[in-house]
C-alpha cells in the first residue's frame, strides 16, 4: 500500500516508516525539520530510511497548504497517518504559539487533503495529556476529557475534534490514538530518559519532579509501532460498534470515527524508572528533588482493552528491557 506519513523525521515517525517500509509498503513522509531539538538527530533519523527506494521525503511545514495539497497529489497515497505535531508538555507554556501553528493549523491542512483524497483510513496522533484533571483510573477512551492542563493538551483534543467533524461531514474513516509517554531508541532529546541517560553519564544530576511521586504508563516504540499497524486495518465503520460484553466503544454515533489508547496499561513510578536506568548504566544517579511543574499530572495509565479488541494486541515490553534497549543505543550513537 502506499502511506503518507507526516512527522517521519520524529521519534515515532521514523520508527512507524521504517516498519512499514520492511512490511513491503511505499512511505512518503512529510516534516519540516524544526529546531526544537537537534535537528541531526531527526536528519539522521530521515537518512535512514532513505536507504529505501519505498521511502520519499519531503521536507515543508504542514501550515503551507500549497505545498501539502501538492505532494499529497503526487504521492496518491490509500492510507494517511498523521503525527507530525509540536510536542512537548513544558515547552507549551514557553511558546504557545508554535502549537497554534502546528497541530491546528497543520491538523487542518491535512484534514482538507484528506477531505480531496478520501483515502481509505485516516489515522491521527494525540495524547494522554487530553484527560488532563480526569481521576478515574485507568483512563479509557469513553471517559470526559474536557478539562485540559496545558496548551498542549488543548490543541491536541482539538484536533479529536475536528477530525471527528470532517469524519462525519466527508465520510472519512478515521482513527485517533492517544499514546502513553512513548519511549525508546532513538528518543527525542527533550524526553526524561534521554534527559536521565545524558546527565548520569556526564555525571551530573537529574531533576526529579514530583519529588518522585509521579508514575508514566511508559510505552516501548515497537510496541507503539506494532499497534498503529494492526489499527490501520481496524477501519471504523458507521453502526458495527464492538461490544463483547466488558469493553465500551468509542466508536462515534454519528461518524466513521474511533479514538484508541495505545499504552501499556501498567504504570511506573519515577523513582521505580530511575532505578531500572541505574541498572541499565551499571551506576547511579545524584537526584535533585524538585517540585512539580506546571501542567504535570501525578499519574497516567491506560486502559488498553479497546485495542486489544480491534487488534488482538496489547503492548507488553517490559521497563527494563526498554530502558536497556535505548540506553544501548545511546552509548553506540553518543558514546559512554
Amino acid at each position: 500500500m502506499r502511506f503518507l506519513v507526516t512527522g517521519t523525521a520524529g521519534f515515532i515517525g521514523f520508527h512507524l516508516a521504517r516498519r512499514l517500509i520492511a512490511d513491503g509498503h511505499f512511505v512518503a513522509g512529510i516534516d519540516a525539520l524544526t529546531p526544537y531539538y537537534d535537528v541531526k538527530l531527526k536528519q539522521d533519523r530521515h537518512a535512514l530510511l532513505a536507504r529505501s527506494n519505498r521511502f520519499t521525503a519531503h521536507v515543508e511545514r504542514l501550515e503551507n497548504f500549497d505545498a501539502v495539497s501538492r505532494i499529497a497529489a503526487d504521492e496518491r497515497p490509500e492510507i494517511i497517518v498523521h503525527l507530525a505535531a509540536q510536542a512537548g508538555v513544558r515547552y507549551s507554556l514557553e511558546n504557545p504559539r508554535a502549537y497554534v501553528d502546528s497541530n491546528l493549523i497543520g491538523t487542518f491542512n491535512v484534514l482538507e487533503v484528506a477531505r480531496v483524497l478520501k483515502p481509505r483510513h485516516l489515522l491521527l496522533a494525540s495524547t494522554s495529556s487530553v484527560y488532563g484533571a480526569n481521576k478515574e483510573m485507568p483512563f479509557a477512551e469513553t471517559d470526559r476529557a474536557d478539562h485540559p492542563l496545558t496548551l498542549y493538551a488543548a490543541t491536541k483534543k482539538s484536533t479529536e475534534l475536528m477530525a471527528h467533524a470532517y469524519a462525519h461531514l466527508w465520510g472519512i474513516p478515521t482513527t485517533a490514538f492517544r499514546f502513553f509517554t512513548v519511549y525508546g531508541p532513538w528518543g527525542r532529546p527533550d524526553m526524561a530518559l534521554f534527559k536521565f541517560v545524558e546527565a548520569m553519564l556526564k555525571d551530573q544530576p537529574i531533576d526529579v519532579y514530583g519529588r518522585g511521586d509521579m508514575a508514566r504508563d511508559f510505552t516501548y516504540i515497537d510496541d507503539l509501532v506494532e499497534a498503529i499497524v494492526r489499527l490501520v486495518d481496524a477501519v471504523p465503520e458507521p453502526g458495527t460498534e464492538l461490544s463483547d460484553g466488558e469493553v465500551a466503544d468509542s466508536l462515534s454515533p454519528a461518524a466513521p470515527y474511533r479514538v484508541v489508547n495505545i499504552g501499556a496499561g501498567a504504570p511506573v513510578g519515577l523513582l521505580p524508572f530511575i532505578e531500572a536506568i541505574e541498572r541499565a548504566l551499571g551506576r547511579k544517579a545524584r537526584r535533585n528533588m524538585m517540585e512539580m511543574q506546571p501542567g504535570d499530572v501525578r499519574r497516567t495509565f491506560a486502559n488498553c482493552d479497546l485495542l486489544e479488541m480491534l487488534t488482538g494486541f496489547r503492548p507488553a515490553t517490559p521497563i527494563e528491557e526498554g530502558v536497556r534497549a535505548f540506553v544501548d543505543w545511546y552509548r553506540e550513537r553518543y558514546g559512554s
